[in-house]
């Protein structure tokens, strides 16, 4: 009995570690996954990573080419044609190619301030221009055809006596309108353009600008240079004209006539662009 219980001690001794070492190294080889299990998780996460990265660049594409919202949007009846608004209402230096025209401002344009050194260049540029001494003789001519003064009798002396007191007015006309009024009101005394409306409407304002206009700052005010200008002009035409028209009759009417061609001079400005852009075929 000794033998056979130390027997089986012995056999317990021998046989208990193999039973104890695969028993401590199952938990081994369950602390983490299987190799399979390994491979199928990292492919779930590189799947994962490449799908957010897809993703992320799907949405910079489409962020790239959508355009931006306009914040501020445009009417398009309000939206103006670069070609048209360069066309309508662009003033020349001249009408017809002989008539001045210095004087005229483009429809919308921003031009600078006139010193008073150029209003007196502006009236010299209108009164000096090649156009005054012939509309003087046309003007000369035409009085001494209809004999508006007598007392300056006929012929080349008679038509010579006519043609310095046609281009004294003219010239008068334009420094006191131009020049001198202008710089003591500080009253800006070129036509500025509407360019735009109907025929009414832009007529009205035409006319409207022999009694209204601007000063230097940009406000509008009443036409003391064309009112009083022109009524200076008609003081001092009464001077050199024979004594026989010196009267206040014949001066009221000198004053309305310079105020109705500076009216028609101003319906002539206004639509020239028109007149100019039709008659060249300019679009």
């Amino acid at each position: 009995m000794p033998t056979m219980r130390s027997t089986a001690v012995v056999l317990y001794l021998l046989l208990s570690p193999a039973l104890v070492w695969p028993r401590a190294a199952v938990p081994g080889k369950q602390s983490g996954p299987a190799p399979e299990q390994q491979a199928q998780l990292s492919g779930n996460a590189g799947d994962s990573a490449t799908q957010a990265v897809a993703v992320a660049h799907a949405k910079l594409e489409t962020a790239a080419l959508t355009p931006a919202p306009d914040p501020t949007p445009v009417d398009p009846k309000k939206e103006v044609d670069p070609k048209k608004e360069n066309s309508e209402g662009k003033q020349t230096k001249r009408m017809f190619g002989i008539i001045p025209n210095f004087a005229a401002v483009s429809a919308r344009a921003e031009v600078p301030v006139l010193s008073a050194h150029d209003k007196f260049m502006l009236a010299s540029k209108d009164s000096g221009d090649y156009s005054s001494f012939i509309g003087s003789g046309l003007q000369a001519a035409q009085s001494m055809a209809l004999k508006s003064y007598p007392e300056l009798h006929q012929g080349a002396a008679g038509y010579g006596r006519y043609y310095w007191r046609a281009f004294a007015d003219q010239a008068s006309g334009s420094f006191f309108t131009e020049a001198i009024v202008p710089s003591l009101t500080h009253e800006d005394p070129r036509y500025y353009t509407l360019g735009y409306g109907g025929f009414f409407r832009r007529a009205r304002y035409a006319l409207s600008r022999v009694i209204i206009t601007r000063t230097d700052s940009g406000r509008n005010t009443f036409n003391i240079s064309e009112i009083a200008g022109n009524g200076m002009e008609a003081g001092l035409a009464s001077l050199y004209y024979p004594p026989q028209e010196r009267s206040f009759h014949n001066m009221a009417v000198n004053w309305a006539t310079q105020l109705e061609a500076a009216s028609l001079n101003n319906l002539a400005r206004e639509f020239w662009p028109d007149i100019h852009r039709k008659l060249f075929r300019q679009k």
